[in-house]
């Protein structure tokens, strides 16, 4: 199973997205190993443009397993928010969050955004 972050929804539900996002995105859902989580899917309304990507939302919140943003998932995202400052970085809460679902949840995350690519660096708290 895989995390599919807001940043490379977006390339999904956009005609002009990321070729290649897009592909991985569609193998994701074509195998069942999507998910979503409160927060992506929250991002995902917050931004949503037109009835078309609307209807594409309605759809994965019926579809995707939605994983459990836990008080054990919050104490990760705080976990990673310190490790990010001590190492001079500043992640938005959002990513740290979505971040923090995954691991608790033992899956990789499909994004295109640099700050996972810096938290990946960052080792297991």
């Amino acid at each position: 199973m895989v995390l599919i972050d807001t940043s490379a929804w977006i390339h999904a539900l956009r005609p002009d997205g990321d070729r290649e996002v897009k592909a991985r995105v569609a193998a994701l859902l074509e195998s069942g190993q999507a998910a979503t989580c409160p927060m992506i899917r929250l991002e995902l309304w917050n931004g949503a443009r037109g009835d078309h990507e609307k209807r594409v939302i309605r759809d994965l919140e019926r579809e995707l397993p939605d994983l459990d943003i836990t008080s054990e998932v919050w104490r990760g995202a705080c976990a990673l928010a310190r490790a990010a400052r001590k190492s001079g970085q500043t992640i938005p809460a959002t990513d740290l969050l979505i971040s923090a679902c995954a691991r608790h949840h033992g899956i990789a995350i499909l994004h295109d955004d640099e700050h996972f690519a810096a938290m990946q660096e960052m080792p297991e708290l």
